[in-house]
């Protein structure tokens, strides 16, 4: 009898361990302040990997929690898009992350014959952005292993960014190469040469709740639509 008291009361103690560890485990997410995006159009809840990381649906939480931006207004909607009641034009206007989306118009504008990759009509992206801004993601990371990553872009410069993963840098400076044509001579459409690369880094993620962060690390003057995750190991 007292020996199945003393398993009971081992048994008992490696429970609430485990306990105890798993709570500290997820309060280290927990201890982010940020909450998955959500709105009437869009369901929300973290975005799941492998897949596509839409880079406009970068966390609620505000400034300094779910992002970082340079100024205090959204150049894109409200801004260049003007408030007239859409959704694409006054997508987060509040929020001073700059967005804006892709325009198919007669003559180009995002669909012109300048781009390296044709984006998809009225897609919404990050743009103006500016070094040392940045945006924060909850994702749910399905299965354990190496993703490569790949990014739908555009750059007027050779920008540089950086991904981490829980706050940590997992990348370092990813050189962003310039998707300025010389050839075409309408100026402002510099910004609207869109592309994909298949391939800017490779990371290793555990399985699970975590953050993805987006930094602008050097340079900026780039848009960024969604970055792909692919798990390929």
């Amino acid at each position: 009898m007292k020996i199945k008291k003393i398993l009971f009361f081992v048994y008992s103690i490696v429970i609430v361990s485990g306990l105890f560890i798993a709570c500290q485990s997820n309060n280290k997410l927990n201890g982010y302040k940020g909450t998955p995006y959500h709105d009437s159009s869009y369901s929300g809840g973290p975005q799941v990997i492998p897949g596509k990381l839409q880079c406009e649906y970068y966390d609620l939480g505000g400034e300094g929690i779910a992002y970082h931006d340079s100024d205090t207004i959204n150049s894109g909607s409200g801004g260049l898009n003007p408030a007239d009641g859409s959704y694409l034009h006054e997508f987060r206007m509040k929020e001073p992350v700059d967005i804006s989306y892709t325009k198919f118009r007669d003559p180009g504008f995002d669909n012109n014959p300048y781009n390296f990759v044709e984006p998809e009509k009225d897609q919404l992206y990050v743009g103006w952005t500016k070094p040392g801004e940045w945006v924060k993601y909850t994702v749910n990371v399905a299965k354990a292993g190496t993703f490569q990553l790949g990014l739908m872009f555009t750059s007027n410069k050779n920008g540089k960014i950086s991904i981490s993963v829980n706050d940590k840098d997992v990348t370092g400076p990813i050189l962003i190469p310039s998707t300025f044509v010389e050839a075409d001579t309408i100026a402002w459409r510099q910004w609207h040469h869109w592309n994909y690369l298949d391939e800017i880094a490779r990371i290793n993620l555990k399985k699970g709740l975590q953050t993805i962060t987006i930094h602008t690390a050097e340079t900026g003057d780039m848009n960024y639509d969604y970055i792909m995750f692919k798990l390929i190991k």
